[in-house]
């Protein structure tokens, strides 16, 4: 028997025909948050080693499109929908005193809207139609996929592009679609087949996006004053 097989023994007896041990089980309990705590850390460590220079150059993007008087929609599905959430309160609602609020639109939000069209013309078209109906040429796309293969989300990006928009994406595995296409001007990608690994540096990648962001504008205002 493997370690991992001897684990899973511990977790889950039922399994293997045999009443659980309660010490065996706490330990193995234990053994699996300190691990996937360590992944975690291995995780964000290898993604911001790598990609510095890139989150420097989306924070630039982001801050530009709130000196042109523009606003960041964002996007997602499943549990990358909470992360376009999120993105967009921060913005909207920042916790650092002192920092203001900047508009920021989260495209999931409205879901009467979100079910009116995918029932009547598809899933596809939901980002694509606010989009049309709020976006202009000084605003900003942000999405999040783990596969960054999300067909709406691959509509929504080329939609922003012939709109004039920047676009930004943050992606996992090797970026899919969202990585290889010429529709994101700066794709993020998270290199890890873990969906949970991804999004938990997405949390930290756009936590500091935000910092970084604030940070610039306020470099501006310094210099314009």
């Amino acid at each position: 028997m493997t370690d991992n097989e001897s684990e899973l023994g511990a977790l889950y007896p039922f399994l293997h025909d045999r009443q659980k041990e309660p010490e065996s089980e706490r330990a193995a309990l234990l053994a699996s948050i300190e691990r996937k705590a360590g992944e975690s850390v291995a995780a964000k460590k290898a993604f911001f080693a790598a990609n510095a220079e890139a989150l420097l150059g989306a924070a630039r993007a982001v801050a530009g499109v709130y000196r042109r008087g523009g606003r960041m929609f964002s996007i997602g599905n499943g549990g990358s929908s909470c992360d376009a959430a999120h993105f967009a309160v921060e913005f909207e609602h920042p916790v650092t005193a002192g920092r203001p609020a900047l508009p920021a639109m989260n495209l999931l939000a409205d879901s009467a809207f979100v079910s009116a069209v995918a029932n009547d013309v598809g899933y596809r078209h939901v980002f694509v139609r606010q989009l049309s109906a709020h976006g202009s040429a000084d605003d900003g796309l942000i999405g999040f996929s783990t596969s960054g293969n999300s067909e709406n989300m691959l509509a929504a990006f080329a939609k922003a592009k012939e709109m004039g928009m920047v676009t930004l994406g943050l992606a996992g595995g090797d970026g899919g679609e969202m990585k290889r296409s010429a529709l994101v001007d700066h794709c993020l990608v998270v290199e890890s087949d873990s969906i949970h690994r991804v999004q938990e540096v997405h949390v930290a990648c756009y936590h500091i996006l935000w910092d970084l962001t604030h940070t610039l504008l306020a470099d501006s205002r310094g210099r314009s004053a």
